[in-house]
């Protein structure tokens, strides 16, 4: 990493995207997710079209049930990350849509005053959340449930 993108990483701390990406996303229960993108910087669009609402990479579109979950995909589609999490429980992914974004703006911006490399810091962010991985297909559900037996169903 150059000593810009190091700089960025610092400063940003919690705000980082990968950072914000393992402590929000990765530590909870996911769903991996992949994106049929190009591994470099991509120019993502969200679209609103009359079946609903997609989100455009090049001249990919992939639909997405709902505007958060755009936004979501959005970042990593930018970043050009074709592999990873998202959470399982679809009330957090507006708010960690909204952390990701934050990040992602702030990164750039921090970028501008420092005068790096766009290339690397997208690739150091890309390597990173590559490095934490995408998670299970889907998540275990390995909570133990009480099943009643026999005798206590006799008894009700």
């Amino acid at each position: 990493m150059s000593k810009a993108v190091d700089a960025i990483k610092a400063e940003l701390g919690d705000d980082w995207v990968p950072r914000i990406y393992q402590d929000r996303v990765r530590s909870d229960r996911t769903r991996a997710y992949e994106l049929e993108i190009a591994v470099r910087e991509n120019l993502a669009t969200i679209q609103y079209t009359l079946l609903g609402i997609e989100l455009k990479v090049g001249r990919r579109r992939f639909s997405c049930p709902e505007l958060a979950t755009a936004r979501y995909l959005r970042v990593f589609a930018r970043i050009g990350a074709r592999k990873f999490a998202i959470p399982y429980d679809i009330s957090q992914i507006s708010a960690i849509a909204d952390e990701l974004e934050t990040g992602w703006h702030r990164s750039l911006l921090m970028l501008e005053k420092k005068n790096g490399s766009r290339t690397s810091l997208i690739r150091a962010m890309r390597d990173e959340i590559t490095a934490i991985g995408p998670g299970e297909p889907m998540p275990l559900f390995d909570r133990e449930t009480r099943q009643k037996t026999k005798s206590e169903k006799v008894k009700e």
